[in-house]
Parts: C-alpha cells; structure tokens; sequence
C-alpha cells in the first residue's frame, strides 16, 4: 500500500511547529501566514521525511534539565563577558590550545545535545567528535595558565555528568 508512509510520515503537532515558526518569520499571525505555515509544514513532514529521532528509551529529569538550563544560561551571560574582555584588553590575544577530552554518553541524540551546548557557550568549541571512541576534540580561546585548561576539562566533565544526570540516570 503506496500511502501507507504517509500515514507514518504524518506528525501533527510537528506541522503546528512549523506554522508557529513560519507566523513568527512572517511578523504577524494572519489567515495568510497560517495558511502557508501550514502548507510550508505539510511539504516538509511529507515530502522531506526527517529519520526517526532514537529517543524511545530516554527518560528526562524535567527538574534537573530545567535547572541545568538556568546555570547553563548564567554561564552563558559569564562566558561571553570574559570572550568580551578577552577581545578588549590591552594585552595580546591569549594563547588557545586544542584539548582531546572524553564524553561518555551512551546516546549520540545526548551526545549531540552536549556538544551543541557547549559550543553555544563562547571560549571554546568543538572541532570533531570521535563517536567509536567518544572523544571531542575541543578548540579552547583561553588556554593562558594550567588552571584556564583544568578549568575548561573540568566544565566539560561538569556538562558530561550533567547530561548524564538529566538523561541516562536509568543506566546502571
């Protein structure tokens, strides 16, 4: 049966999604925008299937995940105080460095998440990812001291038991 993929492809809250981006692209929610975001969303659902996100398993602590999110914004305001600083001072530029670190997630969804995050955080970002043997290769802005080094390891640690802690405290 030809439509039988379709059936499957159908996600409706993911066609609502795309309507309220396309009303927020747009400017203004009118008949028009909401008639486009709708068809914009059912070309993309239909013709342009997305695989299936393997997160069937995951379990979320909301609490913890809502907190994280509200250190990791705190720490978003301070990473891009200290890049400001960094780029203003009247000294040269710091030294950086590039750092091998481990990231022991057992989904590539949460491992995703994670680098995502961490290169959404100025001062440094991740240039590859190991995925056979879980290692980020990380390039650091502020590599001047020992302790600027042992203090990036240690926030990548920190995001790594975090998601740890979030989304795979269900694994032993």
């Amino acid at each position: 049966m030809k439509f039988a993929g379709l059936r499957h492809r159908f996600r409706p809250w993911f066609i609502a999604w795309i309507t309220a981006m396309w009303c927020l692209l747009m400017g203004e929610v009118t008949v028009a925008n909401l008639v486009g975001g709708l068809l914009v969303g059912l070309f993309v659902v239909l013709a342009l299937p997305l695989p299936a996100m393997p997160i069937a398993e995951l379990k979320v602590s909301w609490g913890k995940l809502a907190l994280f999110m509200v250190g990791w914004t705190i720490d978003l305001f301070h990473a891009s105080f200290k890049v400001a600083w960094l780029a203003v001072r009247p000294q040269d530029p710091p030294k950086t460095a590039i750092l091998e670190l481990p990231m022991r997630l057992d989904s590539e969804f949460i491992l995703s998440l994670a680098v995502s995050l961490y290169n959404l955080q100025p001062g440094g970002t991740v240039t590859d990812i190991d995925i056979a043997n879980r290692m980020l290769t990380i390039h650091v802005l502020d590599a001047a001291s020992e302790a600027a080094l042992e203090r990036e390891i240690a926030n990548v640690a920190g995001l790594e038991a975090s998601m740890i802690e979030i989304f795979e405290r269900s694994h032993p």
